[in-house]
């Protein structure tokens, strides 16, 4: 049952940050997304009786909970930048297309004749309707910093397929993405910032005026 309710959660947190209007939301429900990742692997853990899978919940905690929201934050105090995400798609037509999106992933898991178990089953569906949605995010939001939350998401997206279907990744390979993924947000960082300096924005719309 608990399963149940923590990937509801990992799905409503990012039709929350679908329809969200403003980076601090958008930032907020990332962080509630990873929260609910968190608890998932921990009750992963709990079930494979897996020490490293205990210990990569502990990093997904402090880097995904408390690091990259604090750097996305930070970010956005460092730079002033608009609260406004910039949407291509106002929050209700976001929010309908991100539930297609999910009915398309509940569609192609029913393809997937490989999973019997319904939890599974279940994951499955939310893992890649996440991953869709961390597309989504990407495409249809102008702000470069709601665009490396859509790549964070995605992330997501596979971390919870490894984490409930396969039984968790190699701890090495794990340990691999979640310091692949810390360097990537300081990089990131340090590109938004540059971006902002020299262009007084980060709406990445704009650099197509800077096509010859």
């Amino acid at each position: 049952m608990l399963i149940y309710i923590f990937l509801l959660g990992i799905l409503i947190s990012a039709l929350f940050m679908v329809s969200a209007k403003r980076i601090t939301a958008l930032i907020n429900g990332f962080s509630l997304q990873a929260i609910f990742l968190f608890f998932i692997t921990i009750y992963a853990a709990a079930r494979e009786k897996s020490v490293e899978l205990y210990a990569i919940a502990a990093l997904l905690f402090l880097i995904k909970v408390l690091v990259i929201p604090g750097f996305l934050r930070r970010i956005v105090k460092r730079i002033k930048v608009s609260e406004d995400l910039g949407l291509f798609l106002n929050p209700s037509v976001s929010l309908f297309v991100a539930v297609g999106l999910v009915y398309l992933a509940y569609l192609f898991a029913g393809k997937f004749v490989g999973i019997a178990d319904n939890a599974e089953h279940s994951a499955f569906i939310v893992s890649i309707s996440i991953v869709l949605i961390g597309i989504f995010i990407m495409v249809f939001r102008m702000k470069a910093l709601a665009q490396i939350i859509g790549i964070l998401v995605m992330e997501n997206g596979l971390f919870l397929l490894a984490a409930t279907i396969s039984g968790g990744m190699p701890f090495f390979v794990e340990i691999a993405i979640f310091f692949d993924i810390f360097l990537c947000v300081i990089i990131m960082e340090i590109f938004v910032y540059k971006i902002n300096r020299l262009f007084t924005h980060i709406d990445v719309d704009k650099l197509t005026e800077l096509k010859g």
